[in-house]
């Protein structure tokens, strides 16, 4: 069946959520030594008088005794702040992570395309430290499919994968620097892939084939975030590697260096747009120019650009998604084989109940996938919902149909079941 022909300029929004705690006022250790040195002083002034007169009184004496207390109080004050500083120094390091258990069980109309497995798809760990309030650093590191495993084929099963690793500065209140790696701001899934912030097991084919989520390169780069609800983001990174022969020519998600000796012939460029200024609305565009997307002059593949725009629209429990990405590809090669234009949309209506700290939420999702392989050229429409016994604890069901273009690629056309357990912390 076929399905709407276009998503339009999509409504928008970057789902994306951070914490920050902020740390106590340190007391002026110099202050409080210099008062420890003055009742020093008064209690051997004190003393002194004690020993040269023939006769203490015993108001000097409980004079005496309550110096002696200031100043044992004040000495059990200053190790407590000291302990404070050091656990303060401690917490500076933090380590989060989240991970993803699935089941496949797909028909399709070739019957040796079935699928039908268990995979504990990811399992990730996050490793952050602030240096003080201005200098930050920030890291991911992924284990994909449980293991390593090299196949008869030559290929592997599983990949060991650092995704973030960069420092970030404050420049003043309202603008950051970063250098590093770390994840290209594009799309929803992309910046923000945590299981219990989507719907459905699998993430969306859109932001797979066309935005190759999860997309990370290495560069630096500049943003701004305003009270207005507007903020931007400008970066100059490694490229993609697109290759031009193969099963995989023209496959965007294939060119994907991942920072592993990337070729850095030709970089790239990336902007990003925001606006979140309206409660429950946000809208998002991003843009990015490559001269040589294959890295490789006289190849056939030359410059590339992406377009992509997408939101969130929340009213109450119900929430509406909308995405939509396109790349236009130049060079003889790729315009020969049909692939210089890949473009891709969906459309997510959701809705959501909660039961004190448990949530229940309901799904659609229609999406339009024109990759550049045959096989990456398809429909597809999924329901299901999300389980959330915890915020950060998630049970996910889908149903999903997928029908594609062309009738070489029909085998491909299948119905089938997910099941997922996911969680984040």
């Amino acid at each position: 069946m076929k399905f709407l022909t276009a998503a339009g300029a999509a409504f928008g929004m970057l789902l994306a959520a951070a914490s920050v705690a902020a740390a106590p006022s340190t007391p002026d250790l110099a202050k409080l030594w210099e008062m420890v040195q003055r009742q020093q002083a008064e209690i051997a002034d004190l003393e002194r008088r004690l020993a040269a007169a023939e006769a203490t009184s015993a108001s000097t004496r409980r004079s005496v005794t309550v110096t002696e207390e200031r100043l044992d109080a004040a000495t059990d004050y200053m190790e407590d702040v000291g302990t404070r500083v050091a656990t303060s120094s401690r917490t500076a390091t933090h380590v989060g992570g989240y991970g993803e258990l699935h089941y496949n069980d797909l028909d399709a109309d070739d019957s040796a395309r079935d699928l039908d497995q268990i995979d504990f798809h990811r399992f990730v760990m996050y490793l952050s430290h602030e240096f003080d309030d201005r200098i930050r650093f920030f890291s991911e590191w992924e284990l994909e499919h449980s293991f390593l495993q090299d196949t008869d084929d030559g290929s592997s099963v599983g990949e060991v994968e650092i995704e973030q690793a960069f420092l970030e500065m404050d420049l003043d209140e309202n603008h950051l620097a970063r250098a590093g790696l770390f994840l290209i701001p594009v799309g929803i899934i992309n910046p923000t892939h945590e299981p219990p912030t989507f719907y459905g097991v699998e993430r969306n084919d859109v932001e797979n084939v066309i935005i190759p989520t999860t997309w990370w390169e290495g560069g630096a780069g500049v943003a701004g975030r305003y009270a207005n609800g507007f903020s931007w983001e400008l970066a100059a990174h490694s490229g993609l590697a697109i290759p031009t022969t193969g099963d995989d020519a023209f496959r965007v998600r294939s060119g994907r260096q991942k920072v592993a000796e990337a070729s850095a012939a030709d970089l790239a460029y990336t902007a990003q747009l925001r606006y979140a200024g309206i409660p429950g609305v946000e809208l998002a565009a991003t843009y990015q120019f490559q001269h040589d997307a294959s890295q490789d002059s006289g190849d056939g593949l030359d410059e590339a650009q992406l377009f992509s725009a997408h939101g969130v629209l929340t009213r109450g429990p119900f929430t509406l998604k909308a995405l939509w990405a396109e790349w236009q590809l130049d060079g003889d090669a790729v315009e020969a084989a049909d692939a210089d234009e890949q473009t891709g949309w969906y459309v997510e209506p959701s809705y959501r109940l909660a039961f004190g700290d448990h949530g229940l939420g309901f799904y659609g999702r229609v999406e339009d996938v024109r990759g550049g392989r045959t096989q990456d050229r398809f429909e597809q429409w999924e329901l299901g919902l999300n389980y959330w016994p915890h915020e950060r604890v998630v049970l996910k069901f889908d149903y999903r149909d997928r029908e594609h273009d062309l009738d070489q690629e029909s085998g491909r056309d299948f119905k089938g079941v997910d099941l997922g357990v996911g969680y984040q912390f």
